[in-house]
């Protein structure tokens, strides 16, 4: 697999686009005012324990208060006890911490919607071969290698480095790597943990002590297993900074960094631009007239399957069958470019072959490999439906793009005109049998009050009956479909 990674750089934001056979697959965006917090270490102040959720709130300088559970607080185990997370399962939240409490924690999910950051006390700092793991002698090698003997290898290799108060986890990207590497990575990483605990003591009462790499540097130090064919920059001086980064910790890289001076916006070389434009609609068309229909909400993110306007060549079950492999490809796209995480249900369309079933299911799961977020596919319910979690980190391009709609307010549609002239009518009423008016001024909508003077003109007249009031109704440009007001004269 190989990509090509362009990186867009203006002085509030940066962008950065993964391109896969010219078909973009990715886009990372972080603006200057919120960047991404995950991988950042603090010390933060303990300001409420709530036993009740077996969880604290810590207060580490941000608009909100983060959420730290019991099971992120790590605690050395005692000697002859193997497994630290059992020895805190059994504990309870106000053992582990008290209000007041200040704590070196780092930040594992970033803030999503009304949600906090979530937070861990189990400080863990990547490189691009190796993680460190302050204060565990733990030594472990990633799942991703499969070779025993490479796995072996990287295993003793690491075992030297840690010790008593430092442990390492072998990254996918580690295979094959070098001892001396693997060395200079291990001492980088000493290297920072050690500036980190000088800055705890500088700091003891509350502040940052460590900030994870720029954006660009994060995606090319994560992209483990996937072959950088070219790595483009529009910013002279974010090219200079990532040249400098690869040169120390890929430098497999260094002669694949090239600084982006073309005449058009680099995001146009892909049709990048309108790729983003795409992933903010609910309809995504494949290619065959199909369609997915994706609907993103605070509990979980559903996908429809359609048929469309394909009406395949041999039969119904058959053209089912395609429509619906063809929609595993796409939702596994999707679900990358557009950041989608947590609980994800697909509703195929529904297929009595259970050989299809089965089919399908194994191409869903082959096209999730490629995603480097950990996903995990459950299968069919008994209602036809596949249930998948994606490991969510970070907010959806939907929500670093948009935000809530002030006229429907998040629910997707409006109420008709309609609707609107028969609430107005309803007001008219209500306000009439409450106080003594010699008249009414409805202020409306063009489109409402437009329906008031023609289609609903009878009805009108009806309710000045009814009242036995005069009624005006007056355009009010700046009003929405669903706002008016009912004065009194």
């Amino acid at each position: 697999m190989t990509a090509e990674v362009l990186v867009n750089v203006t002085p509030s934001e940066t962008r950065v686009a993964i391109v896969e056979n010219g078909i973009l697959q990715e886009i990372h965006i972080e603006r200057e005012a919120r960047r991404g917090l995950v991988g950042n270490v603090y010390v933060g102040k303990v300001i409420r324990v709530l036993p009740g959720m077996q969880a604290a709130f810590v207060d580490i300088g941000l608009d909100k208060a983060a959420f730290l559970h019991a099971s992120d607080i790590f605690t050395k185990a005692p000697a002859g006890e193997e497994s630290q997370r059992e020895h805190v399962a059994v504990k309870e939240i106000g053992q582990l911490v008290r209000q007041g409490q200040y704590l070196m924690v780092q930040v594992v999910k970033d803030p999503l919607g009304t949600k906090g950051a979530r937070l861990t006390t189990e400080i863990s700092i990547p490189s691009r071969y190796l993680v460190l793991m302050p204060r565990s002698e733990h030594v472990g090698v990633s799942q991703r290698i499969e070779t025993e003997a490479e796995r072996d290898r990287l295993r003793t290799i690491a075992s030297d480095y840690s010790d008593n108060d430092v442990g390492f986890i072998v990254r996918t990207a580690a295979e094959s790597a070098s001892e001396e590497d693997l060395a200079q990575d291990a001492k980088f990483l000493r290297r920072l943990w050690a500036k980190i605990q000088e800055r705890r003591k500088l700091k003891a009462k509350g502040g940052m002590l460590y900030e994870d790499l720029n954006l660009a540097a994060r995606v090319l130090r994560d992209m483990v297993g996937v072959t950088v064919e070219r790595v483009r920059v529009d910013s002279r001086l974010s090219f200079q900074h990532l040249s400098e980064f690869v040169a120390e910790f890929i430098p497999e890289l260094v002669s694949k960094v090239e600084m982006y001076e073309g005449e058009r916006p680099i995001f146009d070389l892909f049709d990048v631009e309108n790729e983003i434009q795409r992933a903010l609609d609910r309809h995504v068309t494949l290619k065959s007239g199909g369609s997915l229909i994706i609907d993103q909400t605070e509990a979980m993110t559903t996908i429809d399957i359609n048929t469309g306007a394909f009406v395949g060549h041999r039969n119904l079950a058959d053209t089912i069958f395609n429509t619906n492999i063809e929609a595993t490809q796409a939702i596994a796209r999707q679900l990358r470019l557009r950041n989608l995480g947590g609980i994800i249900i697909v509703d195929f369309i529904d297929m009595q072959n259970q050989d299809h079933r089965r089919r399908v299911l194994h191409s869903l799961e082959q096209a999730l490999a490629k995603d480097r977020a950990r996903t995990s596919v459950s299968g069919f319910t008994s209602l036809g439906l596949v249930e998948l979690t994606r490991k969510r980190t970070r907010e959806s391009l939907e929500h670093v793009l948009s935000s809530e709609c002030h006229v429907c307010r998040g629910r997707g549609s409006m109420k008709t005109v309609e609707t609107v002239c028969y609430e107005i009518m309803r007001e008219i009423v209500r306000v009439n049998r409450a106080y003594d008016t010699e008249q009414f001024v409805v202020y409306a909508s063009a489109a409402v009050a437009e329906r008031l003077l023609n289609e609903e003109t009878h009805a009108l007249a009806e309710l000045e009956v009814f009242v036995g009031k005069q009624v005006k109704v007056q355009i009010e440009p700046l009003y929405h479909q669903e706002q008016f007001d009912v004065v009194m004269m």
